[in-house]
């Protein structure tokens, strides 16, 4: 009697694509997540800034005058005019992506490249010579500028600025302005201001050409926070000025010194001057 030979045994199945696309997202999953905390706690070249400080550049500043005049006789204005800036982190600061991401959407705050908050220097002190040295050139300028725009020589009248901790040469069109106020006011006996808290922003050249910065959506909210109810712009950066603007805040474009005084005497005059 022959024996009956044993049944085979079906081979196991190979497994298929779908079950192994669980398996496979899994990973994708795990990956994503471990280059998304990589990117969350690697630094980033930006820097966050903010509104910074205003100063009355008629008035005094950490307890000094920020303009002092001597062979001239000097007014004493209602109004004020304030110089803006903006503050940001410190130049080895670390800035990580969740603060880029909520700094972009925030209305208080904003993200910009590092190099251009600190276009020169690799640490603190080269930075804050390099700021300083830009202030100084931008007090000099200003001073020849109003000088020049009221007919007067710098043998006869002295101008002296002092603004401490204060760097860059944004400053230099308030300062222009300050100085014309307290030599001149309107030119009819009252204030370049009208009595109005003005603030602004712009480089000045000797020439009393206006220039463009930086920040200047941060600035028009510190110049609104400290009572200020016109702020002057470089006229270039109209559009900049506008986006976010601060309720009860006018914009006056300006591109020059003497284009700067005649707005604002039309402004104490009750006339219209031009506006972004």
């Amino acid at each position: 009697m022959s024996a009956t030979p044993p049944k085979q045994q079906p081979s196991a199945a190979p497994s298929s694509p779908a079950g192994r696309r669980p398996l496979w997202l899994a990973a994708c999953a795990l990956l994503v997540v471990a280059l998304l905390a990589v990117a969350a706690l690697a630094p980033l070249p930006y820097s966050v800034t903010r509104p910074g400080l205003t100063a009355d550049v008629l008035g005094e500043h950490d307890g000094e005058p920020v303009i002092t005049i001597t062979g001239a006789e000097v007014r004493d204005p209602a109004g004020e005019l304030r110089m803006t800036t903006i503050t940001a982190t410190s130049p080895d600061a670390t800035v990580r992506l969740p603060e880029v991401v909520t700094g972009w959407f925030a209305g208080d705050r904003a993200v910009m490249p590092r190099d251009s908050v600190y276009p020169v220097g690799d640490n603190r002190e080269e930075i804050q010579e390099h700021n300083e040295g830009q202030m100084r050139a931008s007090q000099h300028a200003a001073v020849a500028a109003a000088l020049d725009y009221l007919g007067l020589e710098a043998d006869d009248v002295t101008v002296e600025l002092s603004l401490a901790d204060v760097g860059g040469p944004s400053a230099g069109l308030l300062l222009s302005l300050g100085i014309v106020d307290l030599l001149h006011g309107d030119g009819a006996g009252g204030d370049l201001t009208g009595g109005l808290t003005v603030a602004g922003t712009g480089t000045i050249e000797p020439d009393g050409t206006v220039g463009s910065v930086g920040g200047v959506p941060l600035k028009t909210q510190a110049a609104r926070r400290d009572g200020a109810t016109v702020f002057l712009v470089p006229r270039a950066e109209c559009g900049d000025a506008s986006a976010n603007l601060p309720e009860g805040l006018t914009l006056l474009p300006v591109t020059t010194l003497d284009g700067a005084v005649a707005d604002l005497r039309a402004l104490a005059a009750g006339e219209q001057a031009p506006s972004c």
